[in-house]
């Protein structure tokens, strides 16, 4: 377990990032008091299944509406003028 004063966290807090996230417990204290403890976020399986289920719902949404040679490269054919203005 690391405890750091907050007042010396702000020039570590990428390092002191990456220690929680590999699992080490970090608290940040003020005046010698814990005030945060960094953790890494978890996702739920769950929640994991869901926002991928939402994704390719989405994706399967929009699959049928593009052209069958649109191109990503000419998408801005359609945005902009031949002055690269907005159309």
């Amino acid at each position: 377990m690391t405890q750091i004063p907050i007042s010396e966290a702000k020039a570590q807090l990428t390092d002191l990032v990456r220690r929680a996230e590999d699992g080490e417990t970090v608290i940040l204290t003020r005046h010698g008091q814990d005030v945060i403890r960094l953790t890494p976020v978890r996702i739920s399986p769950q929640l994991k299944a869901k926002r991928l289920a939402a994704i390719r719902s989405a994706q399967a949404a929009v699959a049928g509406q593009l052209p069958a040679d649109f191109d990503a490269a000419r998408s801005q054919d359609f945005l902009y003028d031949e002055d690269g203005l907005p159309a």
